[in-house]
């Protein structure tokens, strides 16, 4: 139900409120004061649990297609030369996470991990379209049989400041498997062939393991 990533915090936060709480009623004299202080407390509480909620998803393997690697809305498909590895230009697909989607990240396709590396950056507004270059990041290429080499990347936003990548040079990705987890808003930007046919346009929200985004 909750993501591995998010246990340590969820049990610091566990007892923290449940020190909190038990305080409150100890030391609070009014009633309506104690009730209000002991509700902030537990919502703060189930805040933590919202984000880090991991659903199972049925997903369905597709060789012949492209999966969300996030949840979250479409802000930007453009084309774009990409400097980092590919070194050709691609269509950038562009996917921000707010904070109440689920942040788990997937690999959109199954293949052999031939690259993967962490940059330290800025930390712009996730949706800027220099946060894909200048913020902190992780970038991930797949090599896959149908569609080559594809570049997906993790961003890091103004609010998010932990990048967990899971992508190991030289193992292979299973399409739809955790691939990592970014905390609080953030983005994620798959950079595909020219010839790939889009599924999706600016503005759609898609889920991560179940949408086909090409």
């Amino acid at each position: 139900m909750f993501h591995k990533e998010g246990f340590k915090i969820i049990i610091l936060s566990f007892l923290i409120s449940t020190s909190l709480v038990i305080s409150i009623e100890i030391l609070a004299k009014i009633e309506m004061v104690k009730n209000i202080l002991q509700i902030l407390v537990l919502s703060q509480f189930l805040i933590i649990l919202y984000f880090f909620r991991n659903p199972k998803r049925n997903i369905k393997i597709d060789y012949e297609r492209v999966l969300s690697p996030a949840d979250g809305k479409i802000v930007a498909i453009n084309n774009i030369f990409e400097n980092e590895f590919l070194k050709s230009e691609r269509i950038q697909i562009s996917i921000f996470l707010s904070p109440l989607d689920i942040h788990v990240n997937r690999y959109p396709v199954s293949g052999d991990i031939i690259y993967s590396k962490y940059h330290h950056g800025d930390y712009l507004v996730a949706w800027h379209p220099k946060s894909s270059e200048k913020n902190e990041r992780t970038s991930v290429v797949i090599k896959n049989k149908k569609f080559g080499e594809i570049l997906y990347r993790q961003i890091a936003g103004a609010i998010a400041r932990r990048i967990v990548n899971y992508a190991k040079e030289n193992s292979y990705a299973e399409q739809g498997e955790d691939s990592g987890f970014i905390k609080f808003g953030s983005r994620v930007d798959v950079f595909l062939p020219l010839e790939t046919d889009v599924k999706v346009k600016v503005g759609d929200r898609v889920i991560g393991g179940i949408t086909i985004i090409a």
